[in-house]
C-alpha cells in the first residue's frame, strides 16, 4: 500500500476515492466500474488525475487489463448510472462516442436545455429517462405528467431550433444492447426513402 491509499473520515481509515475507483475495476465487470468511475468524477470525490497517478501504480496489479479503456472513457459530466451505461452501450457496440451534456441555447445566447447526449454530427441527441429523473423534476403540488408535459415541451423546443431528432432511453433499454445499438444505429443513419 502507498502512502496516502488511506485516508480517514469521521474517526475510521478508508480507501481513498481513486484507488477504490480502480480496485472497483480489478474485481467486477466493465460496465459497473464505469459507473463507479463517473461518479466519483461527478460529485468530485477525485479527478482524472488523480485516477490516473493511482493507476500508475497499480497498472501491474491483476485484472487491471480493462482500467486504461475506462479511464478513457470515464467522464465527470455523466450524471447518473443510466448515463454511465448508455455510454457503454455506444462504446460497446461501435457506436460513434457522443458528447455529453451538451448544451443548448436560443437565438439570444440564452441556455434553454442540457442534453444526456448529443451526435451534433448526425443531428440526434438522447435523453436517459430514469424514474428518478423525472421525481427529482417534481415541483411542490405538481403530479407526475405535469413533469411529462413540461420534459415533451423542452423536447420539442430543442428540435426546432435545432432541426434534431431525439432519441428516448430507459432501463429497459439497456437490458439489450444490441437493439438499442440499432436503434441509435438507424437514428444517426437514416436510410433515406
Amino acid at each position: 500500500m502507498r502512502a496516502g491509499d488511506l485516508m480517514v473520515v469521521n474517526g475510521v481509515p478508508v480507501m481513498n476515492p481513486a484507488r477504490l475507483a480502480l480496485e472497483t475495476i480489478t474485481l467486477g465487470r466493465s460496465e459497473p466500474s464505469l459507473c463507479v468511475l463517473n461518479h466519483m468524477l461527478h460529485h468530485g470525490f477525485t479527478t482524472p488525475e488523480e485516477l490516473n497517478i493511482q493507476y500508475v501504480s497499480m497498472e501491474t496489479w491483476p485484472d487491471t487489463l480493462a482500467a486504461e479503456v475506462l479511464l478513457r472513457l470515464a467522464d465527470g459530466r455523466i450524471e447518473s448510472a443510466g448515463e454511465s451505461r448508455t455510454l457503454w452501450c455506444c462504446f460497446q457496440q461501435r457506436l460513434p462516442m457522443p458528447i455529453p451534456q451538451f448544451e443548448v441555447r436560443d437565438g439570444s445566447g440564452r441556455l434553454v436545455a442540457r442534453l444526456d447526449f448529443a451526435w451534433p454530427k448526425h443531428g440526434v441527441f438522447l435523453e436517459f429517462d430514469g424514474r428518478v429523473k423525472y421525481e427529482k423534476l417534481l415541483k411542490e403540488r405538481e403530479r407526475a405528467s405535469d413533469v411529462v408535459i413540461r420534459e415533451k415541451r423542452r423536447e420539442e423546443l430543442v428540435c426546432r431550433l435545432t432541426g434534431w431528432r431525439c432519441i428516448r432511453v430507459t432501463w429497459a433499454d439497456l437490458a439489450n444492447p444490441r437493439r438499442l445499438a440499432a436503434l441509435i444505429r438507424e437514428y444517426l443513419y437514416p436510410v433515406a426513402a
